[in-house]
């Protein structure tokens, strides 16, 4: 059995098949776009390079915490009215419904909704600030691994479906509240210092735990397992992460 988060792991072992389980984290991917690219995104959308941007990117479900996001976003409005947040995802439906929302009751958000994989990078990039606002859930949202490759300081809310990944310094961890999860945004906003401190602390992390080595080896070991091997060889794993067999 192959789980992909701590959390899953503890349910396996819970049921009594901890002996069959090995974790493996979904880590691989999370380029970080060049910065030219970026500098387009926020040309391509009205936004200046002085502006503060927060970005989310993912789904409208309930448990990704969006409402929470927006109450950020109505405080953050009297706090630090310079600063936007990017909202990339969504149906059609929801990112109009959203919108429509967001504009009744002026808060500064902007929605592209969904696009392509191979853009988020420079999405990720064009931003100051990366935002995890989940509040129900354990399973580890997989942006959380491109996120901590990013070079940009996260906010997240301090639940287990963060925190099974995200170790204390390398992330701003905050109830889901959103007076608290604002207020988290503007000290980053207000502090560059701490927003490099916050980053290259996520940045360390992922190279010590997240790495694409870690993820090969790991793959190998669940090979081995299922093999009734020791150990076995390097070259069984491909190179883009993905195991095969001798």
């Amino acid at each position: 059995v192959i789980t992909i988060c701590q959390a899953l792991q503890d349910t396996v072992v819970a049921i009594g098949a901890g002996d069959r389980a090995i974790l493996i984290e979904n880590v691989m991917g999370g380029e970080v776009a060049a910065a030219d690219v970026s500098v387009r995104v926020r040309e391509q959308r009205g936004i200046a390079a002085s502006t503060p941007l927060v970005l989310y990117t993912g789904t409208f479900e309930p448990y990704q915490g969006l409402d929470l996001l927006y109450g950020a976003a109505a405080r953050l409005k009297t706090t630090h009215p310079a600063a936007r947040i990017l909202i990339v995802g969504g149906d059609p439906d929801q990112v109009t419904a959203a919108r429509v929302a967001a504009e009744r009751d002026g808060l500064p958000v902007m929605f592209t909704g969904r696009r392509p994989p191979s853009e988020i990078p420079a999405y990720v990039a064009a931003c100051d600030i990366l935002v995890s606002p989940r509040t129900a859930g354990t399973n580890t949202p997989l942006k959380l691994y491109s996120y901590l490759r990013s070079g940009r300081p996260i906010v997240a809310t301090d639940l287990r479906t963060h925190t099974q990944v995200l170790e204390p310094g390398t992330a701003v961890l905050v109830p889901p509240d959103p007076t608290a999860f604002a207020a988290a945004i503007g000290r980053l906003i207000d502090d560059p210092a701490e927003r490099e401190r916050v980053a290259t602390a996520a940045a360390a992390l992922a190279v010590r735990k997240y790495s694409r080595a870690s993820y090969v080896e790991r793959t190998r070991e669940a090979y081995a397992r299922l093999l009734g091997a020791r150990a076995l060889p390097a070259e069984a794993v491909a190179v883009t992460g993905s195991a095969t067999a001798p």
